[in-house]
This record gives C-alpha cells, structure tokens and sequence, in this order.
C-alpha cells in the first residue's frame, strides 16, 4: 500500500488511488483463505503503483524538457 501512497502524492493521482483501493482488498482476501487471489491482487497494486510512477516520471521529465 505504501507503493500506492507515494505515487499518489508524488506522482500520478489515478493510478496511485486504484494501486490503493487493490491493496486495501489484500487483507480481506486473505483473511477469507482466498490466498491466491490475495496475491493476484497485491501485484495487480503494485503493478498499477509502478505504472503510476512511470507515468509520473516522464511527464516530470517531457515538462522539464519543454518548459526549459
């Protein structure tokens, strides 16, 4: 969940919120036995947290890049 926190409030607000909303799904999966699917949905999360953050990352640098 941290993933999804960070890039929320560094990079990329839509990603970050989904990368959120999939890991707060994490605990319940698992604490129902639904191992399998606990882990599908924490790399789904971290997948959409890292997306975030690339995303964030080249409009950083395509700003920079124009704006200078």
């Amino acid at each position: 969940m941290i993933w999804g926190i960070l890039c929320t409030v560094f990079c990329c607000i839509p990603f970050g919120v989904y990368s959120i909303i999939l890991a707060s799904k994490v605990n319940n999966l698992y604490n129902s036995g639904n191992y399998d699917e606990a882990h599908k949905t924490a790399d789904d999360a971290k997948k959409w947290a890292m997306i975030g953050a690339a995303v964030g990352l080249v409009s950083i640098i395509l700003y920079a890049l124009t704006v200078a």
